[in-house]
């Protein structure tokens, strides 16, 4: 991404930001309350538009396209406030993030043509070795709203999992979970990772952050105030500064 910036009103929450993710990493970018994290998610994803500035996925343009076709590109992401359907199954809800690759047509799938029968059995099938990839498939058939917080998490990874996308965008992944659950948390990323899908993570722990990530962004007060491998954040005075609470934002 270069330059990317968004104002609401007065406020500056993404200012003039730049930055590069390499393929097959895992970035953490990381901040206070306030520092314009959650906006940057959502300037990626198409959730908003950007003032100024642009967003790259393989050298291709994404910064003016609507969300569905920059999942369309390879991105998705998750939620720090859990998004799934409570309702419905474990299973549906993986299908649901699966049909955004479906090729049959909404006339096809309405009067179960032959070929739109074929696809969704596909879909369920593909669904299904995702949920066991992420250690899950025994519970396929409950009803997502009763599960345990930190299963709904997993759940949600993969939904994500499930558009098949090139760059996952996590936000705040570890939010709300015990210690356990973070263990996990980290332990599926660090695994999707190796499946061939770029990372680019939210998150607050910093144990976990500075666990898998390669490579670590700093935000404050909208800006990139760091980059670089975790071993030199943690020495930076700017970094440490922000984080002793003496900056203001």
């Amino acid at each position: 991404m270069k330059q990317l910036s968004r104002s609401f009103g007065g406020l500056r929450a993404v200012d003039d930001v730049s930055f590069n993710v390499e393929k097959n990493s895992i970035t953490a970018v990381i901040g206070p309350n306030g520092a314009g994290k959650t906006t940057l998610f959502n300037l990626i994803s198409g959730a908003l538009a950007p003032d100024s500035g642009e967003a790259y996925i393989d050298g291709r343009p994404i910064h003016r396209l609507p969300p569905y076709r920059i999942a369309r590109h390879g991105i998705s992401r998750t939620f720090q406030n859990i998004k799934l359907f409570p309702h419905m199954t474990v299973l549906e809800n993986v299908m649901i993030g699966r049909h955004i690759r479906s090729r049959s047509g909404f006339l096809s799938a309405m009067l179960r043509l032959p070929g739109s029968r074929a696809e969704e059995q596909q879909i369920q099938e593909r669904s299904m070795e995702i949920l066991a990839l992420m250690g899950i498939e025994g519970i396929a058939g409950q009803e997502a709203g009763s599960l345990p917080f930190g299963k709904q998490r997993i759940v949600e990874f993969a939904r994500a999992l499930a558009t098949e996308p090139s760059l996952l965008l996590l936000d705040e992944p570890a939010a709300g979970l015990n210690m356990y659950e973070t263990a996990q948390v980290s332990e599926l990323i660090t695994k999707i990772r190796g499946r061939g899908v770029t990372v680019l993570v939210i998150e607050h722990d910093m144990s976990l952050v500075m666990n898998i990530s390669d490579m670590i962004v700093v935000l404050s007060s909208g800006k990139k105030i760091a980059e670089g491998l975790p071993s030199d954040i943690q020495k930076n005075r700017e970094v440490i500064r922000v984080y002793l609470g003496e900056d203001n934002a």
